[in-house]
């Protein structure tokens, strides 16, 4: 694959071609991703979780991140490999660029934060300017999963999908390269995806993003107990790793993936 950059993905937006992006934590599982063709591997924070075993994302800390961005970047090949900053390690424009730093001498190409209030836009501003790229993300934010009252879809009521409307464009605004929007109903996921130049990448945001994103185990079918109702076990009918990432590929770059069952209204 060729090298794939932040103008990659905004000439995917503008040429309304669908951008798979899978989670990635290691070496092995990056060069199986980039060789089955994802463009996209995101060392998220979720590794606190689904590596560690922990029950949330907020144990992580930044050299854990670090860590296994090194080790994807290692195996990425051509693809793009976004970092999260993890909980606590953004609280400020100037930790936030010392994090960001951490996090790009490591081998990440662009940096993820969640939240869209005035502190996160100052962080993202601070992070354009030094020229780190930024994906924000809004919706569901699994870093302040306490303070919403656990996992839930977000921006179902009218005042809080107009809150999320104006993030997002505040995000892009101040300077973000991508957004993720995470379990936020099909149609708002939509309204927003149409009116932004940047790409958003949905995950349980339905069909109408500019592209798609999930946990490598969930969609690999690794993951104990039911799946999320977003997600789609990719093994089932294909017989290697290889075969079902390549499905998932195919699957979210000709729009079948995902279908109307894995949104929220």
């Amino acid at each position: 694959m060729d090298t794939v950059r932040t103008t990659t993905l905004r000439r995917m937006k503008a040429e309304a071609r669908k951008i798979p992006v899978l989670t990635a934590y290691d070496a092995a599982f990056a060069r199986l991703l980039s060789a089955a063709g994802v463009p996209v591997l995101l060392v998220g924070d979720s590794l606190g979780m689904v590596v560690q075993g922990r029950d949330s994302t907020l144990p992580v800390t930044l050299d854990d991140m670090a860590y296994h961005s090194a080790a994807v970047a290692r195996g990425a090949g051509g693809a793009m490999v976004i970092a999260d900053l993890p909980f606590g390690s953004y609280n400020d424009p100037r930790q936030g660029l010392a994090s960001s730093v951490a996090l790009m001498q490591a081998g990440a190409q662009m940096v993820k934060l969640e939240g869209g209030n005035e502190q996160v836009l100052a962080v993202i501003d601070a992070l354009s300017a030094y020229g780190i790229p930024v994906c924000a993300h809004l919706g569901l934010l699994p870093q302040s999963v306490h303070k919403a009252g656990g996992y839930r879809v977000q921006g179902r009521e009218a005042a809080q999908a107009d809150q999320i409307r104006a993030a997002a464009q505040a995000v892009q605004q101040a300077g973000a390269e991508m957004l993720v929007l995470e379990c936020v109903p099909s149609a708002l996921a939509g309204d927003i995806s149409a009116t932004l130049s940047i790409p958003v990448i949905g995950i349980g945001a339905g069909p109408d993003c500019d592209g798609q994103v999930l946990v490598v185990y969930d969609m690999l079918g690794l993951t104990p107990g039911p799946l999320p109702r977003f997600c789609k076990d990719f093994m089932v009918g294909n017989g290697s790793l290889h075969a079902a990432v390549a499905a998932y590929v195919a699957a979210v770059s000709d729009g079948s993936f995902p279908a109307a069952e894995h949104g929220y209204a």
